[in-house]
């Protein structure tokens, strides 16, 4: 069975039929991408998944768990957790307290040091700023700090909206490195992302969303050097 699986999704923004039947699945270990235009539904599909929005018909199954009507704090304790599109850090806290506001949900306090010490491994420069307030971070190290906040509930699956939005290109290195090697060491991984050539580059299968519908769907590769995929997202 996979970890993640989606059948037949239907998701209404008032009579907007915004996600028209969507079905597609997550094995454990992937990265999995879902590419499209900006309105094609993506967000939607991850806010659904994680208890934010309410879903109008169909399934969400979460590692034999119904997610539907599943309130969103629980969903975390279930080994899922997003990292919002605009990364959301707060502002006003240090770096460390962020990190810590992210294992809420853990007790053992040893085992939240250990994670902070992953995260710290994983991202030297939130080590070099733990005591800066969140707020003055460039957008690449508040970004480095929305992943590193969502790795301290110890996930096992990790829903990335749109990582790379507004950074450097140097930073967009940083952060699909770092998504590999997280993907490494064992947590499954849905990206979705407008930088369709980085995504399906790392992705091992991908789904294409227009308008709320899924269009085609194959392997990173196979989508990667598809001529009319070219055209329409890679810019070819």
């Amino acid at each position: 069975m996979a970890l993640l699986e989606i059948e037949n999704l239907e998701v209404y923004y008032g009579l907007i039929r915004a996600v028209k039947g969507v079905s597609f699945h997550v094995e454990k270990g992937e990265i999995v991408a879902l590419i499209g235009a900006n309105g094609a539904g993506k967000t939607t599909i991850l806010h659904a998944i994680n208890g934010l929005i309410p879903v109008h018909g169909g399934k969400i199954e979460y590692s034999g768990y119904n997610l539907i009507k599943t309130p969103a704090h629980k969903i975390v304790r279930l080994g899922l957790t997003q990292v919002p599109e605009g990364r959301r850090v707060f502002q006003e806290l240090t770096v460390k307290d962020n990190l810590v506001l992210g294992a809420y949900s853990r007790k053992d306090k040893k085992e939240i040091k250990a994670s902070l010490d992953y995260v710290y491994e994983l991202f030297p420069r939130l080590l070099e700023r733990s005591s800066q307030i969140a707020g003055t971070l460039s957008g690449g190290e508040q970004q480095m700090l929305a992943v590193a906040r969502a790795l301290m509930s110890q996930p096992d699956m990790l829903l990335l909206d749109e990582p790379s939005m507004g950074l450097s290109p140097l930073y967009v290195n940083v952060i699909f490195d770092t998504i590999l090697k997280i993907n490494k060491q064992g947590t499954t991984i849905l990206l979705v992302e407008q930088n369709a050539k980085k995504a399906l580059s790392i992705a091992q299968r991908a789904y294409v969303l227009e308008t709320g519908n899924i269009v085609r769907e194959g392997t990173g590769k196979e989508l990667l050097n598809d001529e009319s995929i070219k055209k329409a997202y890679l810019g070819e």
